[in-house]
């Protein structure tokens, strides 16, 4: 990965993400894995059109799904703040977002709207609350879809990656368990951005940076190192994580590869999700394609499998590294291509 530079991994971990997210439009949330194949196949190789009656319906292949959306409408912001603006970005959810909602599951762009946004949404228009009084306990990986942005905009710059991810983090999901764990996801994503591998010695990275006070985690279990302080994140597991699971898919342990959404589980929450998701990303971290068809072809929230795979292994191969065809299925892929360089532009 060192010929690779850091613009091309920024570029790639982005574009990466809108090709998963995409992908999964199709066949997303198919609990019952004969059902899928019987809609789509036993090989998803592409971008798919949902069935009228399911998630997504009158939608076409190559659009995105409002997780895009709302990854686009952080990405803006960034690029017209020059950075993370947290007031910036609630006032394009206010305006450009939530108008368009009525609070239900099957109303909104994109054929779906999640549930951290639809609870939000019920606070702010509803009850006239705050933003910083209407996240909830939804524990999947929601925030963790938008503030991939965020990693890849600070990669070089982990305390503030860690920051802007967990304010964001909390705007929409409360849960400290779910913020440290979305947080150690972006952490990953930010040193695949700078051209760290996803390996046995990653972990090892991160806690390093936790040894300095880059990453609040509890640092007790590093020999020489102080606690970090108050408000740090209780443990540092959700940093152990990547690279145990590194050494699984190395050893090509899960076969085949699409079975990971068996072994981690199909459903939502990001204790599921993450793991898949760095199980794949080291696998296949030279073969994009590889990747994120087998987070398509596992089934369960593939599309949140996809989109978090696709921006991993994207960090990992670089824009030049995502095959061509992908690129061009996306609906509006040149303006998405764009968007993904001047926020790799902004990094340096």
């Amino acid at each position: 990965m060192s010929n690779i530079s850091l613009r091309e991994r920024a570029t790639g971990a982005i574009m990466g993400a809108y090709i998963g997210d995409a992908l999964g439009l199709g066949p997303h949330w198919f609990y019952d894995l004969d059902e899928q194949r019987r809609y789509y196949g036993d090989w998803v190789d592409d971008y798919t059109d949902p069935q009228v009656n399911r998630y997504h319906g009158g939608m076409k292949a190559g659009q995105q799904s409002q997780s895009g959306l709302i990854l686009n409408m952080l990405i803006d912001s960034m690029l017209a703040q020059g950075g993370y603006d947290e007031t910036d970005f609630c006032r394009r959810l206010d305006s450009d977002l939530f108008p368009l909602l009525d609070g239900t599951a099957n109303v909104g762009p994109g054929g779906f709207t999640s549930q951290s946004i639809r609870e939000a949404w019920v606070l702010r228009t509803q009850h006239n609350q705050p933003w910083g009084d209407v996240a909830g306990f939804t524990d999947n990986t929601e925030a963790a879809e938008r503030i991939l942005s965020l990693a890849v905009r600070y990669a070089t710059n982990p305390k503030q990656l860690a920051s802007t991810v967990s304010s964001n983090t909390l705007l929409t999901q409360c849960d400290e368990t779910i913020n440290a764990m979305t947080v150690a996801y972006g952490a990953v994503l930010g040193m695949l951005v700078q051209g760290h591998h996803l390996d046995e010695t990653l972990s090892a990275k991160l806690m390093q940076l936790v040894a300095t006070h880059e990453l609040p985690f509890h640092a007790m279990t590093i020999p020489g190192s102080k606690p970090s302080g108050a408000g740090t994140f209780a443990s540092p597991d959700a940093l152990l994580t990547p690279s145990s699971i590194a050494q699984a898919a190395h050893e090509d342990l899960i076969q085949p590869a699409w079975k990971v959404s068996l072994i981690y589980g199909m459903p939502c929450a990001v204790y599921h999700q993450f793991p898949a998701c760095y199980y794949l990303a080291a696998r296949y971290s030279n073969d994009f394609e590889s990747a994120v068809l087998h987070a398509i072809n596992g089934g369960g929230q593939n599309m949140a499998r996809a989109m978090l795979t696709g921006a991993l292994v994207g960090a990992q191969v670089g824009i030049q590294g995502i095959p061509q065809r992908f690129i061009d299925g996306l609906e509006q892929s040149s303006e998405l291509l764009q968007r993904a360089e001047k926020l790799a532009d902004q990094i340096a």
